[in-house]
């Protein structure tokens, strides 16, 4: 296993540009997948956020331009989401430094003035949601036809958006000699019959193990009746000094969680679909940055966007399906750090807890909520104990899994 970027065949210039950026040790992802595609060959990883697989497909890409210095646009990203687009795109920048020109994004609730500035500015990689690159495409904004290297980052996620269509009319109109990158979490039919149709003998990569929870994540649960939650809530954020992730299932109870918290005094920003994307930013660097301690979602923040330290997960409303919870207590427990899990349920949803523990192949340690007479509180315990031997099979749509849970790597 390689232990250093030092170690790996790339250029001076990107050494010292990792090092700059105080990136020493890969990751098995980038240590496995680099020297691939340094070859030219397609690339085909399951690997989940998380796992550094950014830096594994853009150092290939910044050594490609540095030793073939065309013009136009030779590399292009696909990706799901404009936060994640904007992390690549600043990973990047990061990277490039003066030898490369400026990236062009390509995203939707952004200005459409800047992104196509730089695009006529001489940007060589694009990175793009495929829903706004197939509209500049439309407009004949967009040239691609230099085009020498293609990812499909969270190929698995595009898909479950929607965005098959278009990924198939874009790659239409690529260039059929080029290489292709795709990492997904998951790879079902779907994404299998998308590596047959672009992907030419791909080499595979799979990292982690999907039933096997990180160890640097503790897991914890809270039975507590639904009008105490808030107080439950307020007890665990009083308890933790680190930044905190909170995850309601609905925009409406994301706002109203924001509200009520910073009414008791915590300093908390809340991110959700119907927010701007300026709202989105102004939330995630505040709390980056450190003006916010706690963070309120919905699944929206769950995948692809990555806030650093989070220590402690509260996973206020049940998620809908196993994977949604898979996402959401990925973002803490990175980097080699301890993390924190907390899920919290009334006791109608035991069984989905139970559920969720079977498909997941984990188990949640049972808590005392602080707020009921421990006798009480024992009865339940042991009563939840007798029921383990019995606990139900997962309904279908609880079995879709990623290709990788939880690996404690930091995600680039």
């Amino acid at each position: 296993m390689i232990q250093n970027f030092s170690e790996l065949q790339i250029s001076p210039y990107v050494k010292e540009r990792l090092a700059a950026s105080r990136f020493t040790t890969p990751t098995p992802v980038q240590a496995a997948a680099i020297p691939q595609a340094m070859e030219g060959k397609d690339v085909l990883a399951t690997a989940q956020t998380g796992t550094g697989k950014t830096l594994a497909f853009l150092i290939p890409i910044i050594e490609q331009q540095l030793q073939h210095n065309v013009p136009g646009i030779t590399a292009l990203v696909l990706v799901p989401t404009r936060e994640l687009a904007m992390q690549v795109l600043e990973q990047y920048n990061a990277l490039r430094g003066k030898k490369l020109p400026a990236p062009a994004l390509v995203v939707g609730g952004l200005s459409e003035g800047q992104q196509l500035s730089a695009i006529r500015n001489g940007a060589r990689l694009v990175v793009a949601t495929p829903g706004r690159l197939e509209d500049y495409i439309g407009r004949k904004l967009i040239n691609l036809r230099s085009l020498r290297v293609l990812v499909l980052d969270e190929a698995d996620r595009m898909l479950d958006m929607g965005f098959l269509p278009s990924i198939r009319r874009i790659a239409s109109i690529l260039p059929r000699e080029r290489q292709t990158m795709c990492f997904s979490a998951t790879l079902e039919a779907s994404v299998a019959h998308l590596v047959n149709d672009y992907m030419k003998n791909p080499v595979r990569l799979a990292f982690g193990s999907i039933l096997k929870p990180s160890e640097n994540v503790r897991f914890q649960a809270f039975e507590v009746a639904t009008d105490r939650k808030q107080e439950m809530l307020q007890r665990l954020l009083a308890k933790e000094t680190g930044r905190c992730l909170i995850f309601a299932r609905t925009k409406r109870g994301t706002e109203r969680l924001a509200r009520n918290l910073s009414r008791e005094g915590f300093t908390a920003a809340m991110i959700h679909g119907d927010r701007s994307q300026a709202q989105r930013i102004a939330a995630l660097s505040g709390v980056q940055q450190g003006r916010y301690r706690v963070l309120v979602a919905t699944d929206l923040a769950s995948r692809g966007i990555h806030v650093q330290d989070i220590a402690h997960v509260i996973n206020y409303d049940l998620p809908e399906v196993a994977e949604n919870f898979i996402h959401r207590v990925g973002r803490t427990g990175r980097a080699g750090k301890r993390g924190i899990a907390s899920t919290l349920f009334a006791r109608d949803q035991r069984s989905e807890v139970m559920v969720l523990e079977r498909t997941l192949g984990i188990l949640m340690e049972r808590m005392k909520p602080d707020l009921e007479p421990a006798e009480q509180w024992e009865q339940k315990r042991l009563a939840e104990v007798a029921r383990i031997d019995a606990l139900p099979q997962p309904a279908a749509r609880m079995r879709r899994l990623p290709g990788e849970f939880l690996q404690a790597h930091f995600e680039n």
